[in-house]
């Protein structure tokens, strides 16, 4: 007999049904984490009876803790223990000028902390195994910074800095209300909330900064400008996504060559600096009335009109409907050409940073739409801030490695300044910015100079871990498919990562610095995570960890290569010369003679 194509008939009253809803990524109540990258440091408020936990998740990364209580003093006391550093480690990071840390030295400067003779406490050393943890019980209302210290790292060393997990357990659990914001990136000109269902309308300087930011996560703002300037002469051209789609050559503008968004004039109004949701829309009109009463809802608030209201009095022409950028909007083309949108990527605290071209007057709605997936069924609140012109802001594009991690932005590698002198044409390229051409050659000549010549790439993002430990012969050779044990030191191989069952992870690189130091450089950050879940699950003591923010690199190509090189590059007597290194191996050098 055939099997019914119709579900079985369940005895009893009908159940209702239910909509059904991604799951958001998140802790049980009172937990929370945080995550400290390498050479980075985060700052967290506690009070009395609450529990910190530090985890070295890499394993041989130092940890420095400073505390202070509300009047800015600093003591350990706070979590219960006793100073035995000067904060040496934090002062540090605090004076690289890292962009990054940031929105760190603006907390540290509202709070009034003294940083002239911390009292403050170093945990874990040069050899602290991976997963290692380290917790406090907070014995009074303070604040904690926790830091991953590191410096320059040696090339023939291992020295690199990794990321520290911060568990945080609090005494009274506290259900997280809506609204709460992250501290502003410098600031703010301009703290403006733009209520659930509304719109509001400002105006942003020339020079100046603009952040869009999904307050409560999944929730659309439509965004529109216009020339003030123009304004002013009676002529309202909005920021027309039409005339940007055809200069930018892209669906919208991501930070990047490619970022600007123009009027119906071929005028920028703005440029996209950072973002850190990634997908937009600017196809659709602002939701307007005739939508919904299309679909069955008059009457229904919608964002053209609240712009109408918003704009009045502005020189604006009320519209129908609202041309616009919709923020967060998470739409598509099919492959028959119809228009799919589903629940927004976006998550609390995401957002768009927009530098203003000319001076703008601005419209923001959030979006009042809970009749499709649009919002996440739950309409929520949208703030902007404005920041000046004075503030630098590096163009970045927010990624993560799993689902679940933090996300990190886009930066330069080292060597940028030196290609930004011969290119403006750089694209995103896995957490860093590549050159992708240079102006006065092109791609055919760059072409023919690596067949013919010597070309000079950028590398930087190929992941590279450090493999150190009496068993990382016996790791690698678990986990690789050429014989690690014939790697001679000072010796460099070409081979595959796999699972178990021969499917292909990564493929890449494997030097020997050492008898028991590899360091491996590959494609993806994934096969560093399996080396370390390898080495856990077979209990081997090794340590792998991840070099690849340290230890940015170029590769010299071509038939003149070599030849480029033994003019530049200075070996020492224990280490082969360029003319002297042989195929697939490696030599310690510097650049410019022996103190270079």
């Amino acid at each position: 007999m055939s099997q019914s194509p119709y579900p079985a008939v369940l005895s009893g009253p009908p159940k209702p049904s239910l909509i059904l809803r991604p799951g958001e990524i998140r802790l049980p109540p009172g937990l929370e984490r945080y995550t400290v990258q390498g050479n980075g440091a985060v700052l967290i408020d506690v009070e009395a009876g609450d529990s910190v936990s530090v985890t070295n998740v890499e394993g041989g990364q130092p940890c420095e803790l400073l505390a202070w209580d509300k009047s800015g003093a600093t003591d350990p006391g706070i979590f219960g223990e006793r100073s035995n550093s000067n904060a040496a480690g934090i002062k540090a990071l605090l004076a690289e000028g890292d962009d990054s840390l940031a929105a760190l030295r603006l907390s540290l400067e509202r709070r009034k902390v003294e940083l002239d003779q911390p009292k403050a406490m170093r945990v874990f050393g040069d050899a602290t195994p991976a997963g290692t943890e380290q917790s406090f019980a907070v014995q009074r209302d303070g604040a904690l910074l926790i830091a991953a210290p590191g410096g320059p790292m040696l090339v023939d060393g291992h020295n690199t800095a990794t990321p520290l997990t911060v568990l945080v357990r609090r005494a009274t659990i506290r259900l997280k209300t809506r609204g709460q914001l992250a501290d502003p990136l410098a600031d703010p000109v301009l703290d403006l909330r733009v209520h659930s269902a509304t719109a509001e309308s400002y105006f942003v300087k020339a020079g100046d900064y603009l952040q869009i930011i999904d307050v409560d996560g999944r929730q659309c703002t439509d965004f529109q400008c216009f020339s003030a300037r123009k304004l002013d002469k009676g002529r309202d051209l909005p920021l027309d996504v039409t005339t940007t789609r055809t200069l930018m050559g892209s669906a919208y503008p991501m930070p990047g060559l490619h970022s600007k968004y123009y009027d119906q004039d071929m005028e920028p109004l703005v440029e996209v600096v950072q973002d850190t949701c990634g997908r937009h829309d600017a196809f659709a009109l602002a939701c307007a009335a005739k939508y919904y009463d299309d679909i069955g809802y008059p009457g229904h608030t919608n964002c053209s009109e609240n712009f109408n209201k918003a704009l009045a009095g502005k020189g604006v022409t009320p519209r129908a409907g609202w041309m616009a950028i919709n923020f967060f909007f998470n739409t598509a083309i099919d492959a028959h050409g119809v228009m799919v949108s589903d629940e927004p990527w976006s998550r609390p605290g995401d957002y768009v940073l927009l530098r203003a071209l000319t001076d703008i007057v601005c419209v923001s709605s959030a979006c009042p739409d809970d009749t499709t997936p649009a919002n996440g069924w739950d309409l929520t609140d949208i703030h902007v801030r404005t920041y000046s012109g004075q503030h630098k802001f590096s163009r970045a594009i927010a990624r993560r490695m799993k689902p679940d991690s933090e996300p990190k932005m886009t930066r330069e590698t080292a060597f940028h300044s030196s290609f930004a002198k011969h290119t403006r044409d750089f694209v995103e390229y896995r957490g860093y910015w590549l050159a992708n051409s240079f102006a006065k050659e092109g791609p055919i000549a760059e072409y023919w100079a690596c067949r013919q010549d010597a070309v000079i790439m950028d590398l930087s993002p190929l992941r590279k871990f450090e493999v150190t430990g009496p068993d990382a012969e016996a790791l690698l050779r678990y986990t690789l498919t050429r014989d690690v044990k014939k790697l001679g030191v000072g010796q460099v191989v070409y081979t595959a990562m796999c699972y178990q069952h021969g499917g292909m992870i990564d493929d890449g690189t494997l030097l020997r610095l050492g008898k028991d130091n590899f360091r491996w450089v590959g494609g993806d950050d994934l096969s560093g995570e399996w080396l370390r879940e390898t080495a856990t699950k077979l209990g081997l003591n090794v340590l792998v960890r991840s070099s690849t923010d340290q230890m940015h690199n170029i590769a010299v190509q071509g038939p003149k290569s070599r030849d480029i090189l033994k003019e530049v590059v200075w070996t020492s007597p224990v280490q082969p010369s360029i003319g002297e290194l042989e195929w697939f191996r490696f030599a310690i050098a510097r650049i410019g003679g022996g103190n270079g």
